[in-house]
């Protein structure tokens, strides 16, 4: 069982103390299901994934649902299904279970509504009998700071005849954490060292609403101490959120786990990351046929690395090399162009019998419902010669139709090359016709001497006549190999096409 150090300072009479205990290492990942996952969320699952993994501790998920206005149905199976589809797997949550559950925060209400009680009787919070619903001028900032933590409440000076008095005629309150009103409160981030925030500047915050519902403050806090989580490692925009946490966790008595804040992820132009850089939701990425694999890596090195040189790193090598000290502080730069090149280069490492099997989903999804199914062996012998070309599954159909159809419609003069006119061509093709059904042999190294000799008997370039031959078999001007490919089509479609192509163009001229 791995040991670790647990630094955190919490101001006591303007005083630092360090607390040092030891014990297994437990992570968790905890969206809220108010919308699709993203990779941001995925990112900080990822890195909490392998941190465990490295130290051989417990992944935990948690459904984080207290914000009940903003529950997207659906969301969550999305955040569980994109996690299984890049095979991080949890040891205790939803599905799976565990000794700490349940793992929905709005089953663990009683827990929250007790811890609420106890904060208000020891003198740490208090009640609110302000409004919460913010006037329609406002601005979004002052909706936020009146909703969070109103500066203008006056609720913690409140004597108890006042307090009894409001609790009959307003039944609607929230209750609120009451900060210290001096000192400074400071953590040892993992990742970004001492950070500190003065107390005064932190206004009250709500910990519990008035609907029942904790926010997320006490809610995380009661909940990371009850699942005996060892280290939070969580989005840097979470960082600001550390001393009321702290706070909380001094408040209750409670041994704070270690802090690591994880680096933004920004757009290419250096901006927040969003919509307009590209894909950004898991789903997307897996319909526009991104590896699992291969995004596992990236998302890697959205803020960690192996070294200063190696971009292409297995999720094993990861584990095992998975330290903090190799996090960036800096914001990570999301590349969608990379992430192509290193899902291509992903592709290439697959078997043909595994690549098939990955490209017949898109295959399912994309072609003509007339070219369907598929056969299986035919794809397999199909994708090696497609596999250098490949940047993303999204492509299968339209690399691979021209292999299903019975005949390839074109544009007749595309199949005219440069330096060639109508009776060269056409030419061309007759005579590639009969090479093409006099013989039997349909070896790409036997069709490959034969058509070249059929070319210089025509007195055409290599480039000429192969351009009207692979427009002819493809409809396209780019193909993969074309003996290669000649071949897996075999004699019955190839003549097809060539007849197809003699009679189109015979029509035209």
């Amino acid at each position: 069982m791995l040991q670790y150090q647990l630094s955190v300072f919490i101001p006591l009479d303007h005083c630092l103390w360090r607390f040092d205990v030891s014990g297994e290492v437990r992570v968790r990942f905890a969206p809220s299901p108010t919308g699709l996952p993203h990779i941001g969320n995925i990112r900080t699952a990822l890195f909490n994934w392998l941190f465990a993994r490295h130290h051989g501790g417990k992944f935990i998920v948690r459904v984080e649902d207290t914000d009940q206005a903003r529950l997207v149905p659906g969301s969550i199976e999305a955040m569980l299904e994109g996690l299984r589809w890049l095979n991080i797997d949890w040891d205790e949550g939803p599905v799976v279970g565990g000794n700490s559950g349940p793992y929905y925060q709005s089953e663990r209400l009683h827990i929250y509504h007790d811890l609420a009680e106890r904060l208000v009787s020891q003198g740490n919070a208090y009640r609110c009998y302000c409004s919460q619903k913010p006037p329609s001028q406002d601005t979004q900032e002052q909706r936020d700071r009146r909703v969070s933590a109103s500066a203008e409440c006056k609720c913690r000076d409140l004597s108890q005849e006042d307090i009894v008095k409001l609790s009959v005629d307003q039944k609607s309150n929230v209750v609120r954490f009451a900060m210290p009103k001096e000192g400074v409160t400071r953590v040892k981030d993992l990742i970004r060292g001492e950070v500190e925030w003065r107390n005064e500047t932190l206004n009250d915050f709500i910990i519990l609403k008035s609907d029942g519902f904790p926010t997320y403050h006490l809610a995380v806090v009661a909940d990371d101490h009850l699942m005996e989580i060892s280290h939070v490692m969580r989005a840097e925009e979470w960082l600001p959120s550390t001393p009321r946490h702290l706070q909380l966790f001094e408040a209750l008595g409670y041994e704070p786990p270690q802090f690591a804040h994880l680096p933004m992820i920004m757009g290419s132009d250096r901006a927040k990351l969003s919509k307009r850089h590209g894909a950004t939701a898991i789903g997307e990425f897996k319909d526009n046929g991104i590896l699992p694999e291969a995004l596992i890596n990236f998302m890697v090195l959205l803020g960690w690395a192996l070294d200063d040189k190696t971009d292409l790193v297995s999720t094993q090598t990861v584990i095992e090399n998975f330290t903090l000290n190799r996090i960036t502080k800096s914001s990570a730069i999301f590349d969608q162009e990379k992430l192509l090149w290193m899902n291509g280069m992903y592709v290439r490492e697959l078997t043909p019998v595994e690549l098939a099997k990955r490209m017949t989903p898109f295959l399912e999804r994309d072609l003509p419902k007339d070219l369907l199914p598929v056969d299986q062996q035919y794809l397999q012998r199909i994708a090696p010669l497609l596999q250098e070309r490949i940047k993303s599954l999204e492509e299968s159909a339209y690399i691979t139709e021209y292999f299903f159809k019975a005949d390839e419609k074109f544009d007749t003069s595309t199949i005219i090359q440069k330096g060639m006119d109508r009776d060269s061509t056409l030419s061309a093709l007759k005579a590639a016709l009969d090479g093409l059904s006099a013989t039997d042999d349909y070896r790409h190294q036997n069709l490959e001497e034969m058509l070249n000799a059929t070319g210089e008997k025509l007195e055409l370039s290599r480039r000429q006549f192969l351009g009207v031959l692979r427009t002819a078999a493809t409809g396209r001007s780019v193909s993969p190999p074309l003996f290669e490919m000649l071949e897996v089509l075999g004699k019955d479609r190839t003549v097809s096409r060539m007849k197809n192509a003699v009679e189109r163009f015979s029509a035209a001229s």
